[in-house]
């Protein structure tokens, strides 16, 4: 029985080793090139290169007709297909023909272009730049002391519409670069020298303590005496784990009624809570500190109640004399002045939430996933396209397709620490007239 055991693992032996040799020789058989692909491939990669130069010149004829969201994807895809055009033909072991070179587009400059066959009200202005042309001129004539020193030979005019095209559609350097016919350095450089100038001179724009009146009464048409504001936080996504394990930054904002951005404090790494940011940042100083916001007359409400000026904070942030947070529902146990006070604040809290969509579908740069070697330049980019967001208001600038409805934006825990005492009297207050309001109407 051994013996035949034996054999039997011996025979089994040599009928495995007879399937190795003859796998090794069915993969050496495959990895080897077939004469029939040699001439196929020779005929083929010659077609793919020339169709994919055809398509880059019909890319540089016409990118003036498409919209900038189909000529920067046919660019994408075609710099994808020369790339492993390229690679595939170094791997070959066999010469390519020679594949006859169509006859160069002259090179041309797409803004030039562009302006020379526009009118005054030309669609694609939006389309472009996310900018009328009169709000581009308003824009440039506010921006062109700032521009025309730093970016000498280049036209403020170029730099600006170079970078309003970067920010509307998340375009690379090198995709601004050839559109404009500069190299992607001097492209990179105009665009923080605009960014720059646009935070310079339209800062006035946060209106916090300028008009303060005026924020005022826009929040008494919604129900809300006496406020200053509605402040929220927002993650920005960035690539990697400098910022923290969360990937992101942190964008503190203070809206108003219509949604202009009243104060922006950007550049918090993701792994901080909301509550932190708040302390650290200049509003809280001059509320807290300084007394510089919010030190204006109590108003009065019904039944010798008043309340202080005071700005709606979200769920993740202290409940404070001039922060009021909504009630807590946990429990379902909210009283119908409760209820009326959170339904009123969930509207003011859509307030910043739809803002900051607005910011980030217009502005799809700062939509995108930053890389980590640009992320001490990303909060200063935040801050100018909230600026302009605030431009674009004043100019009448609606976007057709920009709706915040649907996005919830950012979630934070709910601050579990203890409530200002003389925070939740403020908001009983302030509950108790708005479950009034509601009753009459």
């Amino acid at each position: 029985m051994t013996t035949a055991g034996g054999a039997t693992k011996r025979r089994r032996g040599r009928r495995k080793g007879k399937k190795k040799t003859l796998k090794t020789t069915t993969q050496a058989h495959l990895m080897k090139p077939h004469p029939d692909h040699h001439r196929h491939l020779s005929r083929t990669i010659p077609m793919l290169i020339s169709a994919t130069s055809a398509a880059h010149s019909f890319l540089l004829r016409h990118d003036l007709h498409l919209l900038p969201s189909q000529s920067l994807s046919l660019e994408s895809l075609l710099s994808s297909t020369s790339r492993s055009l390229s690679h595939l033909i170094s791997l070959l072991s066999f010469p390519i023909p020679p594949i006859p070179t169509p006859t160069p587009t002259p090179q041309r400059n797409w803004l030039e272009c562009f302006l020379s066959s526009s009118p005054d009200y030309d669609p694609r202005w939006v389309q472009f730049f996310n900018i009328s042309k009169p709000s581009f001129t308003l824009l440039l004539r506010l921006l062109s002391p700032s521009l025309t020193s730093s970016l000498h030979p280049l036209s403020p005019s170029a730099a600006l519409a170079a970078t309003l095209f970067r920010l509307s559609h998340s375009a690379s350097f090198s995709s601004v670069a050839r559109r404009f016919s500069l190299d992607s350095a001097t492209v990179c450089r105009a665009f923080y020298s605009v960014c720059k100038a646009i935070v310079e001179n339209l800062g006035h724009l946060f209106e916090f303590n300028s008009d303060i009146n005026r924020i005022i009464v826009g929040f008494g048409w919604i129900s809300l005496p006496n406020c200053c504001g509605v402040l929220g936080i927002e993650k920005f996504e960035l690539e990697g784990h400098l910022m923290g394990e969360n990937g992101s930054l942190l964008v503190q904002a203070l809206v108003d009624s219509e949604g202009r951005f009243l104060d922006v404090s950007a550049g918090w790494p993701g792994s901080n809570k909301p509550e932190d940011v708040l302390k650290r940042s200049k509003i809280f100083s001059g509320i807290e500190d300084s007394k510089e916001y919010l030190n204006g007359p109590s108003f009065e409400l019904n039944y010798g109640n008043s309340i202080p000026q005071y700005i709606l904070g979200d769920s993740c942030y202290p409940l404070l004399p001039w922060l009021l947070t909504p009630f807590n529902d946990k429990h379902n146990e909210l009283s119908s002045s409760e209820m009326a006070f959170n339904e009123v604040h969930h509207s003011g809290m859509e307030l910043v939430r739809t803002a900051f969509t607005k910011v980030k579908k217009r502005w799809k740069l700062v939509g995108k996933k930053w890389k980590e070697q640009c992320i001490e330049a990303f909060p200063f980019v935040i801050v100018s396209c909230c600026l302009l967001h605030n431009f674009l208001i004043k100019c009448s600038e609606v976007l057709p397709e920009e709706n915040g409805e649907g996005c919830r934006g950012s979630e934070f825990p709910v601050f579990d620490g203890e409530d200002n005492e003389n925070g939740k009297r403020i908001r009983d207050a302030l509950a108790s007239h708005l479950s009034r309001v509601s009753q009459r109407t």
